[in-house]
């Protein structure tokens, strides 16, 4: 079976990647934890790795309703408890009453030490209070090197596990047809923006699907795809209902408040 046709051609060095873990697990009969993976990512492991083989695999991101989150690929002999993960949390300590920081300004600030995304998890915000999770290789390096989140000073402090916030996501359902299921149309109709506006974004590297940066206007959206345009927040596609009378296409989507 070619496993690559399930999936796009751009996740094929993705796909090789899980793979060559799997194989390490069988060859070696030890564990491999990944970095944090985007949903999109579990995803594509989950199936490649699948319930019933000899290799089996967990996900676990620091909380319950974690979007990123670690994998631990194992043989079956081994039970995982949490710790097996490495994940730190950690607390911005910052002048709330002098400043605002919001989750595109800690994310800023973690990529500009030099470290991969994948070694972050979520960027949790409740109203002030700020945290982050990280993989526990990089939590002494980031303890030292992140001192300013843009003009504020800042101190970080881990915090047990059980200290981590819970903040709520909101999303509003909505039903609408598009002329066919290309990015920059399913882009134009879930904003309301011109096709035009719409391939203008793409082209300038403000569109994003399953959190990789998309350059083609004819790139052919799916169920489960999570769009975003930088400034306009995050969609969902979550149905693809069929064809109207006119020959559009019918989409549910799921929109971040």
């Amino acid at each position: 079976m070619n496993i690559y046709q399930h999936f796009r051609p751009e996740e094929r060095d993705y796909i090789d990647q899980v793979m060559q873990w799997k194989n390490t697990v069988e060859l070696q009969y030890a564990p491999k934890l990944t970095d944090f993976l985007d949903p999109r990512e579990q995803h594509i492991l989950k199936t490649i790795i699948g319930e019933n083989g000899d290799v089996k695999y967990q996900l676990f991101g620091g909380w319950p309703g974690a979007e990123r989150k670690r994998a631990l690929l194992f043989p079956e002999y081994l039970v995982p408890v949490q710790e097996d993960f490495q994940i730190s949390l950690f607390e911005i300590d910052y002048p709330k009453k002098f400043i605002k920081i919001e989750h595109p300004n800690v994310l800023g600030t973690l990529m500009s030490l030099g470290l991969k995304r994948g070694k972050f998890g979520d960027i949790l915000v409740d109203d002030e209070q700020i945290q982050f999770l990280a993989a526990k290789e990089i939590g002494g390096y980031i303890s030292t090197n992140l001192e300013s989140i843009g003009k504020a000073t800042v101190h970080l402090f881990e915090k047990p596990p059980e200290n981590i916030i819970s903040p709520k996501e909101l999303w509003e359902e909505h039903e609408l047809t598009v002329s066919s299921l290309r990015l920059d149309t399913v882009i134009s109709g879930v904003y309301n923006l011109s096709r035009q506006k719409s391939q203008n974004y793409i082209a300038a590297g403000l569109v994003k699907v399953n959190w990789t940066q998309i350059e083609s206007p004819a790139f052919v959206c799916e169920i489960g795809d999570m769009l975003s345009v930088r400034g306009h927040g995050r969609v969902r596609l979550s149905g693809i209902e069929g064809k109207t009378k006119k020959e559009k296409w019918r989409i549910s989507v799921g929109r971040q408040k």
